[in-house]
């Protein structure tokens, strides 16, 4: 007796949430963006690197708006329209991908900078000797 094994594929769960956070990460080489709902479960993430761009252009302005463009899309399945925006790094991009959240269709509902800073740094080098 033969028993056919046939292979069961895993359903997509999809979430449906209509507020939600979105953390941007800006560094001087790229700009990433993930979207969470309120509990911090990923709803969808994009970067520059996977808009397509490459080597410097990946942290310019262009870039980081054609992200938040890519990454509305792939909520709008999700229901996402309220955010809660949370900022880290001091790249180029930074600015123009807050402001390209509205051109998207998001109401920002708050804005915070999670950018790290040091409080007083690392310790000094010792004087040189001559």
């Amino acid at each position: 007796m033969a028993v056919k094994k046939t292979s069961k594929s895993k359903k997509k769960i999809v979430h449906q949430a209509s507020v939600g956070n979105l953390y941007i990460q800006a560094t001087y080489n790229n700009t990433i963006a993930t979207a969470t709902d309120l509990n911090g479960n990923t709803l969808a993430w994009a970067s520059s690197g996977n808009c397509g761009f490459k080597g410097p252009k990946k942290a310019t302005p262009y870039a980081s708006s054609v992200l938040i463009r890519q990454l509305a899309d792939k909520l709008a399945s999700v229901g996402l329209k309220e955010v809660h925006v949370f900022v880290k790094g001091i790249g180029g991009g930074r600015d123009s991908a807050v402001r390209s959240l509205n051109t998207s269709g998001f109401n920002v509902l708050s804005l915070k900078d999670l950018t790290p800073i040091p409080h007083n740094g690392c310790r000094a080098p010792k004087p040189r000797r001559m």
